[in-house]
């Protein structure tokens, strides 16, 4: 690893750092309401949802709702997984193995 390459990491990593630093020691500070911290619940879910769904529905830069869109169907499947099962092991390990037989067999 190059040393321009170590600034750069620890330059993402300072910025990230003084980004949320103050956030979280005002917040520790203040007893915040019911209703924000059962809203924060949903945080998580909704980040993984925008990150998840672009990737799913679009994942040649365009919209695609063909059968033959591997990510689509492994998606489908691995949250009928994981709602049924209620495991993570084994949601992604049946996603995966679901979303590479879907890509050799189409």
């Amino acid at each position: 690893m190059s040393t321009s390459e170590i600034l750069l990491v620890a330059g993402m990593a300072l910025v990230t750092f003084l980004v949320r630093y103050p956030v979280l020691a005002l917040v520790s500070r203040i007893t915040l309401p019911q209703v924000m911290l059962d809203g924060m619940k949903f945080i998580p879910p909704a980040v993984l949802a925008a990150i998840i769904a672009p990737a799913m529905f679009m994942p040649d830069g365009a919209l695609d709702l063909h059968p033959s869109n591997a990510y689509l169907v492994a998606g489908i499947a691995a949250g009928l997984i994981a709602w049924r099962a209620r495991n993570l092991l084994t949601t992604i390990v049946l996603g995966m193995t679901i979303f590479l037989f879907w890509r050799w067999l189409w």
